[in-house]
C-alpha cells in the first residue's frame, strides 16, 4: 500500500466523477488518487474514456464507466458499477458539462434542452442514484459550476443560467442531505485553460475553447489542479461542518471591476 493510500487526506475513500475523462474532471480524479482515493471516472467517449483509466491506473485504483448524464438508466447503472468497484462510495462529483456559444434570446430551444439536461438535470440524477450511498457514509456531493453561474456572461446565456440553477441545486441538497449527514457544495471555477471541450456556437461541432481570455487580477490564467485543491477540501474530513457553499476558484475575476495600472 503507498503512503498516500494509508495517509492521504482521502485515505479509504471512494469517489465517482461524472466528466472525468478530460481537462477538471481529470484533474480532480488524479488529484483524489494523490490522497488515497479510489476513484471511477464517467464519460461519453470510450477512446478518451480508457486513455483517462490507464493514466490513471499508473497513481492508483481507477476505473472508466462509460455513461451520458442525460439517460437516467446510464446514470443509475454508473452508480451501481462505481459502488460496487470502490472501496465504498463516499464522493460524488458532478463534473459533466457543455455549453453553447450565443446569447440566450439566440439559443435554439433544442440546445436550451441539451445544456439544461446535462448541466442540471444530469447533476440531479446523479445526486438521486448516489444519495443512498452517501447517506450511509456521511459522504460528500461536490457540484462543479462556474463563475459564469455567479456573474452571466452574455456570449454564454444558457451555460450562465444553467450553472446558477447548480449552485442552488447545491444548497437544496445541502438541506436535505443535513439530517445524514450528507453535505453538498458547490465550486465555481473561472477561466481554466485549456477550458472547455464541450462549446460551440449553435449547429457546429464541439471544439476546443480559444482561450482568449481576460486575466484575472492574480495574475494568471486558471488551471485544472487549482479546482483539484479545492475539491480535496470539500471532498475531506476536515469539512465536516461545511455544506450549502459555493467557493469561487477563480483567480478574484468576480470580485469586483479590474483595472491594471499602466506602467
Amino acid at each position: 500500500m503507498s503512503d498516500a493510500a494509508s495517509t492521504g487526506r482521502l485515505a479509504g475513500k471512494g469517489a465517482l466523477i461524472t466528466g472525468g475523462t478530460t481537462g477538471i474532471g481529470l484533474a480532480i480524479a488524479e488529484r483524489f488518487l494523490a490522497e488515497g482515493a479510489a476513484v471511477v471516472v464517467t464519460g461519453r467517449g470510450a477512446e478518451p474514456g480508457l486513455r483517462a483509466e490507464a493514466a490513471l491506473r499508473e497513481s492508483g485504483p481507477a476505473w472508466f464507466v462509460p455513461a451520458d448524464a442525460r439517460d437516467p438508466a446510464a446514470v443509475t447503472a454508473s452508480v451501481d458499477i462505481a459502488a460496487k468497484r470502490l472501496p465504498a462510495l463516499d464522493i460524488l462529483v458532478n463534473n459533466a458539462g457543455i455549453g453553447v456559444e450565443a446569447g440566450l434570446l439566440r439559443t435554439p430551444v433544442a440546445d436550451y434542452d441539451r445544456v439544461m439536461e446535462v448541466n442540471v438535470r444530469g447533476y440531479f440524477l446523479y445526486a438521486r442514484a448516489a444519495y443512498p450511498h452517501l447517506a450511509a457514509r456521511r459522504g460528500s456531493m461536490i457540484h462543479i459550476a462556474s463563475d459564469a453561474g455567479i456573474w452571466g456572461e452574455q456570449s454564454i446565456g444558457v451555460y450562465s443560467v444553467s450553472k446558477a440553477a447548480v449552485v442552488m441545486l447545491g444548497k437544496m441538497l445541502a438541506l436535505e442531505g443535513g439530517q445524514d449527514g450528507v453535505r453538498s457544495n458547490v465550486l465555481c471555477p473561472g477561466d481554466t485553460w485549456p477550458g472547455m471541450r464541450h462549446m460551440a456556437p449553435p449547429g457546429m461541432a464541439d471544439r476546443p475553447e480559444s482561450g482568449d481570455w481576460p486575466v484575472p487580477p492574480i495574475g494568471r490564467i486558471g488551471q485544472p489542479g487549482d479546482v483539484a485543491a479545492a475539491a480535496v477540501f470539500y471532498a475531506s474530513d476536515e469539512t465536516e461542518f461545511i455544506t450549502g457553499t459555493t467557493l469561487l476558484v477563480d483567480g478574484g475575476m468576480t470580485a469586483g471591476y479590474h483595472q491594471r495600472e499602466k506602467g
